[in-house]
């Protein structure tokens, strides 16, 4: 069940943070450089770090249970592509009904255990027409539709300023070097807007109408909140989405979270050679 924070007797999110780091070190001395998110039928990526230690997240002090299927609910430390990496494999979301303060946590825990830099991938659904399902796409920007901030509320100073900019959440510098990997692998990449919503429901035909004509290319439930948290906390961050499914408001077909796993899982072994040769060159 989603853990809640709003007991009086509770530390603040500074003694959440020191519980959990505890917890790790005291497991191992590991300091990562990189924290990757996997997102939606996009798990078989941690399967390629060659670990120093894996944490369940129901061990982990604060951390929630992810509820959804498709996530495998583990923290891993170890090398991959020659640099220090820790891996949610699995992450969590607003409409499982924890906070974002809650989705966010495990991103703030990972930056002051040393990522630097988050590199956050996710299943999305294509409002630009021009995408094709399966096809992998950079994300350069994005529009925040959940109708919440994961930083409102007391600010923690020691994380980060009151009011950070947001004028480049996604690094220019990453994505520039994840494009020349793509190219070296022979993996074709497109660019594009991301606009997260809260979902769990899909989107109606007004509302991807609605969304391009704001300028979005990917719609998905998820990557905001921690996108935000980690330009908050001053990390580096490079997005990654796989296209599942067309958002074609004039010939919309009904849609399930099966055959956005399916695609997203054919197209996952294409996004892991990306990633890997893109961390390689940070």
């Amino acid at each position: 069940m989603p853990m809640k924070f709003s007991c009086k007797n509770e530390p603040g999110v500074m003694g959440r943070i020191e519980k959990c780091l505890s917890h790790i070190r005291r497991e191992t001395s590991f300091e990562p450089e990189i924290l990757l998110i996997l997102g939606t039928g996009l798990g078989n990526l941690a399967k390629r770090v060659k670990e120093e230690k894996v944490f369940s997240y129901g061990e982990l002090p604060h951390f929630p249970h992810t509820t959804v299927k498709s996530h495998s609910g583990n923290l891993i430390l170890g090398e991959l592509s020659g640099k220090k990496v820790a891996v949610m494999e699995g992450r969590y979301h607003f409409y499982e009904g924890y906070s974002l303060e809650e989705v966010t946590f495990p991103v703030r825990v990972l930056r002051q255990l040393g990522a630097k830099t988050l590199v956050v991938s996710n299943a999305a659904g294509g409002l630009n027409l021009g995408y094709r399902k399966g096809e992998i796409v950079l994300i350069t920007d994005h529009i925040n539709f959940m109708g919440v901030n994961p930083l409102i509320g007391p600010n923690e100073d020691k994380l980060g300023s009151r009011f950070p900019d947001m004028c480049e959440p996604y690094s220019n510098r990453l994505i520039e070097l994840a494009a020349q990997a793509a190219k070296e692998v022979k993996v074709p990449v497109s660019r594009g807007v991301y606009v997260g919503v809260t979902g769990p429901c899909l989107e109606t035909r007004a509302e991807y109408r609605m969304m391009r004509n704001f300028g979005a290319d990917l719609v998905g439930m998820s990557t905001v909140p921690e996108v935000i948290v980690a330009a908050h906390m001053g990390m580096e961050v490079l997005g990654v989405s796989v296209v599942t499914d067309a958002c074609d408001p004039d010939h919309l077909e009904p849609c399930n979270i099966e055959e956005i796993i399916k695609t997203a899982n054919e197209a996952g072994s294409k996004l892991d050679k990306l990633i890997g040769a893109a961390i390689a060159k940070f």
